[in-house]
């Protein structure tokens, strides 16, 4: 499994990187009009870079990737939020300090349970520019093909830098089950409760910097980015990209707001 591993660019493998590392881009997307996913989260470095996407859920919490905490020598300090451009951040209104809550099973994002609440410093206001998203519920199951959206702020070639812009594209529900046939073909178990959309017998899909964004499934948020193999949509390996379920955390994502147990 690991030789497999070590084949494929997955995300963790150049988080830690600096600005213009391999991939970390949304492959054939598009930009997000201005007042479109205004949920969306760029998750920060000490130096003020962008490491991975987020989304926020409640006025306190972004949910992301477990990953992301894990990024080596960049230190995941802050969250900007309200903004699709990261030239144009007011560190004042904009900028919010984090506290890291990984999931308690979590190991490494191979094994799954690959998801973290990030409680913020205050709480965010508001507005036009900034609103919450709609969790799954727990009981949601998606249909095959079922078209959804996943955006990031990602380089737009291979080897290129970060756009300062946030793009999506559309990507489609891949079956779980053919899911886990494309990636044994590449010895690689696929862990549990995950979904599978983009990558996949298309041009589409996500790459390294997206790690944490939201699937977005009829106005709710599904899953949360993962992995994958690489981004050079349709080179083979052409494995589907790999989200964390959303409704099988519900219970412990409830739970963690409810009691404010991630605290400052």
């Amino acid at each position: 499994m690991m030789h497999a591993l070590r084949k494929c660019l997955f995300f963790y493998l150049l988080t830690c990187l600096g600005l213009h590392a391999l991939g970390s881009e949304i492959i054939h997307g598009e930009p997000v009009p201005e007042k479109m996913m205004p949920y969306m989260a760029s998750l920060q470095d000490q130096f003020g870079y962008h490491i991975c996407g987020g989304f926020l859920i409640s006025e306190d919490y972004v949910l992301t990737a477990a990953h992301c905490a894990h990024v080596s020598k960049r230190c995941l300090t802050s969250v900007v939020l309200g903004t699709h451009d990261l030239r144009k951040v007011d560190d004042a209104t904009m900028r919010y300090g984090v506290k890291i809550c990984e999931h308690p099973s979590y190991k490494d994002f191979t094994t799954g349970d690959d998801i973290m609440l990030l409680k913020l410093s205050r709480k965010a206001q508001m507005s036009e520019r900034l609103q919450k998203i709609l969790l799954a519920d727990p009981e949601s199951k998606l249909k095959d093909n079922t078209l959804c959206r996943v955006a990031g702020w990602g380089a737009i070639v291979t080897n290129g830098g970060y756009v300062d812009k946030l793009l999506k594209v559309k990507v489609n529900v891949v079956n779980t089950n053919t899911c886990k046939e494309q990636w044994k073909m590449i010895n690689f178990e696929l862990p549990a409760k995950v979904i599978c959309a983009g990558g996949y017998q298309t041009k589409e899909g996500f790459c390294q910097g997206d790690s944490g964004g939201p699937l977005v499934c009829g106005g709710k948020a599904v899953g949360v980015v993962s992995f994958n193999c690489h981004c050079d949509y349709p080179q083979k390996p052409q494995v589907p990209n790999v989200y964390t379920d959303l409704s099988k955390y519900r219970s412990w994502i409830d739970k963690t707001i409810k009691q404010n147990s991630c605290k400052m």
